[in-house]
């Protein structure tokens, strides 16, 4: 596998009234990224499962990989990528969107 030199994180806190399925559309839509989306290298997606306590009332995440910041752009505006940032616009009641080079 190609080391990621982009790792794009959004952490969400969803609206009490966000449904599972909802949630399951977003990851099989976000899972599909890797097949659709050039530059794309691998996604998580999913609950916070960490014991740690330090979520900050988060309950979920996505995290893509890229190849590099023009396929984390060309990300962006991608038509795969839509319905996926509109489930998260419509249903977060709160969302945090950091990205890291290595």
């Amino acid at each position: 596998m190609t080391t990621p030199s982009v790792v794009h994180v959004v952490l969400v806190r969803w609206k009490p009234t966000v449904s599972a399925a909802t949630l399951e559309e977003l990851r099989g839509l976000a899972g599909a990224f890797p097949d659709a989306i050039p530059g794309v290298l691998a996604v998580h997606c999913g609950p916070n499962t960490s014991p740690e306590g330090l979520a900050g009332g988060f309950d979920w995440a996505l995290i893509v990989s890229f190849t590099g910041n023009s396929a984390r752009d060309e990300y962006l505006p991608h038509p795969a990528h839509q319905p996926v940032a509109q489930l998260i616009s419509r249903w977060a009641e709160e969302v945090v969107v950091f990205d890291v080079n290595s």
